[in-house]
């Protein structure tokens, strides 16, 4: 029964899979994919569908699903260019490197001159792209909070394909924003804190770190406004006094141990769900000075409804499963 179970569970998710695909390519423009929940198989089925080029910026990869994905996808004839990140992960990604390089992809180690190249995005085809919260990296994919927002966005699209390109070739840029578009080191600190300032009702955020003094303001003065501020992490000492200063200011923390099953490596800020004008971010940034200022990375704020309605759904599930005080 168990093992029978689990090919109905993998099914399941291969069939999920491929109609995240065959929707995106149909013409919905945004697709919410949700971890741990849904597993990495839409994401691999976006590289498997994959036609003409695939271009991959990733952090962290370790997943030997993906770097097998991404070889047979070059030996079949699709132009694939892979960028990683060498200034804090370089020799975590020099297995990957090498294995890509002796199968056929382009790949290149990230412009040094950011503080690290942070950002997860996979484009297939230039008109399907994934922003992810997440890494390839399997050991954190039965337990870590992450999401992965599949748009073909044409402006969208665009933007990080040129970005892409110049990154790919060291060249400098300031990347378009397509339509909804956040790119570290440009406009993520003005856009996030747009986002918190804007908001009139609410604000639901996950986030991994929490360190950067104008986004705990901004999340600080929503709650003294009156915003119903909700905000849910996976405990670290370090942001202790951060903490503190938003709960005094009247915002309501969960909190879940590091030894919990669930951990929040999401970044995701929810404004105004239910209320005219609701917008949620979902990107690579954490809440830190270097990834708002020095980091490559990318997210994007979107409207979408049902990107709005899932995201609530978990954000307010994950919310309600930690802890009011420290683990």
């Amino acid at each position: 029964m168990p093992r029978f179970a689990k090919l109905i569970r993998c099914s399941a998710a291969l069939l999920a899979a491929a109609v995240l695909s065959s929707a995106v390519r149909a013409g919905a423009r945004t697709t919410l994919v949700t971890e741990p929940d849904q597993g990495l198989a839409p994401i691999y089925a976006l590289i498997s569908s994959a036609r003409t080029a695939i271009d991959l910026t990733m952090y962290e990869l370790t997943d030997p699903t993906a770097t097998t994905l991404l070889g047979q996808a070059a030996a079949r004839g699709v132009a694939v260019r892979v960028i990683l990140d060498q200034n804090y992960k370089r020799d975590t990604n020099t297995p990957a490197f090498q294995e890509l390089a002796a199968n056929g992809v382009a790949v290149h180690w990230a412009d040094p001159t950011y503080a690290c190249t942070h950002q997860k995005t996979l484009t297939v085809d230039g008109a399907t792209s994934a922003v992810m919260t997440l890494n390839f990296t399997p050991q954190y994919y039965a337990s870590s909070r992450d999401f992965a927002v599949v748009t073909n966005d044409a402006a969208d699209v665009s933007a990080i394909e040129a970005t892409f390109t110049a990154d790919f070739a060291d060249t400098p840029i300031t990347p378009p924003v397509g339509d909804n578009l956040v790119w570290s080191p440009t406009n993520a600190l003005p856009s996030l804190l747009d986002l918190i300032q804007s908001a009139g009702t609410s604000l639901l955020v996950e986030n991994e770190e929490m360190s950067d003094a104008p986004v705990v303001d901004a999340l600080c003065a929503a709650a003294a406004r009156g915003v119903a501020v909700r905000i849910t992490m996976t405990w670290k000492a370090e942001y202790a006094r951060e903490l503190a200063q938003l709960q005094d200011a009247g915002a309501q923390v969960s909190l879940y141990s590091a030894s919990a099953a669930l951990y929040i490596h999401a970044k995701v800020v929810l404004a105004d769900y239910g209320a005219p004008g609701a917008r949620v971010f979902i990107g690579s940034e954490n809440f830190s000075r270097a990834s708002l200022t020095r980091n490559r990375e990318l997210g994007l704020i979107t409207s979408d409804p049902a990107v709005l309605t899932s995201t609530n759904t978990t954000l307010t599930a994950d919310f309600l499963g930690g802890l009011a005080q420290r683990p």
